[in-house]
């Protein structure tokens, strides 16, 4: 565990990255816990970028969040990384250790898995479970997150998931974590994604404005959940259709808190994450911006 005055850095990568909140949360999170001595930055570094970027940080580094388009680079890197990460295929984290070597993981995944295990998915690994039959999950597109978006899946017990994409290639591609994780992809194309909208949650990993067009062709499910990693502009058209047929409707600030009390854990040695406080500022942020 790392002292409270002690320097530190800590930081997100990616590109674009002007954007991100992140920093707003780790820091308030540090505030919080009485970490003095460390700071939470934005880079903007491309994938090519990312290899010397790393190498050259120096021993006050304690980690790095990583969002697109560098989890894939950011899992190359890292010296071990966590069993779930590698059947992902993608790292959002690296963690320096004491000798000097990365550690890469995947809080998305942690993340997803606990939005989705409080609104009440799960079989019986989850404290809020309400099914003892393996969850029914879609998951639209097929890129980095919707790798997180399998094991996390396969985290709540699910043991199929059905894959919406535009292109066939892109749920082939999919394949090689599916057999990883244990799981079984039933592949949907484009235009029969309403029919996949019969699921216990669907989770929507495509780019802005990508899935805008479902919002009049969904056809929801009762008691259903609908998990987009959007938050900007929010709703999207689907989750507002999601609303309005009664869905439970849970937004990538979800995600995006959920994950970032892994990184702060692990970049700080298991300090435990001050939720309230980075929940509160992050609400803050958003609201002025919005």
């Amino acid at each position: 565990m790392q002292s409270q005055e002690e320097t530190r850095k800590a930081a997100v990568c990616g590109k674009p990255i002007a954007h991100s909140l992140s920093p707003v949360i780790h820091n308030a999170g540090y505030a919080a816990a009485g970490l003095t001595g460390w700071t939470y930055a934005a880079i903007e570094c491309a994938e090519s970028e990312l290899p010397d970027l790393v190498a050259g940080l120096g021993p006050e580094w304690a980690g790095l969040s990583l969002t697109m388009p560098l989890k894939e680079a950011a899992l190359r890197i890292a010296d071990v990384a966590t069993p779930v990460a590698i059947a992902a295929g993608v790292a959002n984290t690296l963690v320096r250790q004491p000798d000097g070597s990365w550690h890469g993981d995947n809080t998305d995944i942690a993340g997803m898995a606990r939005v989705l295990r409080e609104a009440g998915l799960g079989v019986s690994r989850g404290r809020h479970a309400r099914k003892e039959v393996p969850p029914r999950i879609t998951v639209l597109g097929g890129g980095g997150t919707a790798r997180a978006a399998l094991a996390a899946a396969s985290e709540l017990g699910a043991e199929e998931i059905t894959v919406v994409t535009r292109r066939p290639e892109a749920r082939e591609e999919l394949n090689p974590v599916a057999v990883a994780l244990g799981l079984r992809i039933e592949g949907v194309s484009w235009a029969d994604a309403p029919g996949a909208f019969d699921a216990d949650a669907v989770i929507a990993t495509v780019p802005k404005g990508a899935a805008d067009e479902l919002a009049e062709r969904a056809v929801w499910r009762d008691g259903s959940v609908y998990f987009d990693v959007l938050y900007d502009p929010w709703p999207t058209p689907l989750a507002a259709s999601a609303a309005r047929a009664g869905v439970a409707v849970h937004s990538g600030l979800d995600l995006l808190l959920a994950q970032a009390l892994g990184q702060f854990e692990q970049f700080t040695g298991l300090v435990p994450a001050p939720e309230d406080a980075m929940r509160a500022a992050l609400e803050k942020a958003v609201a002025t911006r919005g």
